[in-house]
């Protein structure tokens, strides 16, 4: 499992329950580096219409996961990211971008629930 900045800024913001148990997992894990050609890439998606424009939201995320070839990339956002609308639009961009697509999950899902 890795993290990146944008699932701590993500997890910083409001008052959730059990914030403090999760930032202390995401602060325990490995973190992406964000360099310039993941910025790009952010760029692309939000050109493409793939992901709305909040550059520390979903296309930052999508475009981590993308670049570092995770397996997966959980989330709760089944708007942008976990969306079988929005897959084949996210893949073929990817792949206009030679880059991998990981499997867009939700946690429930992760874990084989329903």
């Amino acid at each position: 499992m890795m993290t990146g900045a944008a699932v701590l800024t993500e997890l910083s913001r409001g008052a959730k329950p059990h914030k403090k148990e999760a930032l202390d997992l995401a602060l325990s894990l490995p973190a992406l580096d964000l360099n310039e050609e993941i910025k790009e890439i952010v760029a692309v998606y939000v050109h493409h219409l793939v992901m709305p424009r909040d550059p520390l939201g979903d296309a930052l995320h999508l475009a981590l996961a993308s670049y570092y070839k995770c397996d997966y990339l959980v989330t709760w956002n089944c708007r942008h990211l976990a969306n079988a609308n929005k897959a084949s639009h996210i893949k073929r961009i990817n792949a206009r971008l030679d880059l991998h697509t990981p499997a867009l999950v939700t946690p429930l899902e992760m874990l084989g629930e329903k």
